[in-house]
């Protein structure tokens, strides 16, 4: 999904105000996933570098402007996973492009430590433009360790007209040193009518945002991708009870990872409706009449978390899949 497809959210729009007003060299946008950091990180490289620039942001006509929109401006560098740059239109460097293009590996999913070397080399060369240059990092959490020591000294003593933002959904995950070396900025959890209103001039109906907002755990982004994923509310409603049948067809244009999230949803709202506590991503008349025991619950969320972490490498997606579901109905019909 492209940015450029998307209204900007007032709530984004309001930060990258407050957050233009300050001085510093380094941000780190930190919260949970969805709530727009890699919307809010583009905008303020986009002020930074623009040629005429307001307090409200870039003015979105320049040069400047165009040259990010058609990802070749000269003056900025974005570090993403490959996967991620892919799918968001960012040009890979020729080797890189090449080595994939040639079979010789899978695009990553995490921050190579060879494009953050290329990034220090490129903070270190003169702005190509004389507006400054800019590094934008997301998710920052993708980088290991070796990939985040490579940019820490760069990070404490910038040359002088390079600024970055790092823009993370797991901040905790990110080096102290790294963190230490940026002005941090929390991200805003919207109102709910807010979040409604911006939903629906996406051209989403009033009765669906609600349910897709329901389904994301009240995240505005991730609610418009699940809108545009080309699922319906109606199938999320239908979901507990899908599973509680053992019915794999509910889920099977899903990948592994997006059925794991799904079934870690599941067990969340039902681990809170043992203790007596309100579902979160689903409406309580979805949720199976009879809520298992607390112990069976326990045992499916830590099965799920493990399943999580090979996600995105099964050795069968259709095996996979087809355990995952009869695990789940299982756990549904447990007595103990």
């Amino acid at each position: 999904m492209s940015e450029a497809t998307v209204a900007l959210a007032p709530w984004i729009a309001a930060q990258r105000a407050s957050l233009l007003a300050q001085r510093g060299h380094a941000w780190l946008l930190q919260g949970p996933s969805g709530l727009g950091q890699y919307a809010l990180g583009l905008e303020l490289v986009r002020a930074w570098l623009c040629d005429a620039p307001t307090e409200q942001g870039a003015c979105g006509q320049c040069s400047s402007c165009h040259a990010i929109d058609v990802r070749t401006h000269a003056d900025l560098c974005v570090l993403m996973p490959e996967v991620q740059m892919m799918a968001l239109g960012w040009p890979l460097s020729e080797k890189a492009q090449a080595d994939i293009d040639d079979k010789k590996r899978k695009p990553s999913r995490e921050i190579r430590v060879e494009a953050m070397r290329d990034a220090v080399e490129f903070s270190q060369r003169t702005s190509a433009r004389g507006k400054g240059k800019a590094v934008l990092v997301y998710p920052a959490e993708q980088m290991n360790h070796i990939t985040a020591n490579a940019l820490l000294k760069t990070l404490e003593e910038p040359p002088g007209d390079v600024r970055f933002v790092l823009a993370s959904e797991a901040a905790h995950q990110l080096l102290p040193t790294i963190r230490s070396r940026c002005l941090g900025h929390t991200m805003v959890w919207p109102a709910q009518d807010q979040m409604l209103q911006w939903l629906q001039g996406q051209g989403i109906a009033a009765g669906a945002a609600v349910s897709f907002l329901r389904a994301a755990g009240g995240r505005p982004d991730d609610a418009l991708a699940l809108a545009r994923s080309g699922r319906s509310p109606q199938a999320w409603s239908a979901l507990p009870q899908a599973v509680a049948k053992g019915d794999v067809t509910a889920l099977g244009d899903w990948s592994p990872a997006q059925v794991i999230d799904a079934l870690q949803k599941l067990c969340h709202d039902l681990l809170a409706a043992s203790v007596g506590g309100a579902p979160r991503y689903f409406a309580p008349a979805d949720l199976p009449k009879t809520v298992p025991p607390l112990g069976a619950l326990t045992r499916w969320s830590r099965a799920l978390a493990k399943a999580a972490r090979t996600a995105d490498h099964p050795f069968n997606a259709g095996l996979m899949l087809e355990a995952l579901v009869a695990q789940a109905r299982n756990t549904l019909h447990s007595k103990h």
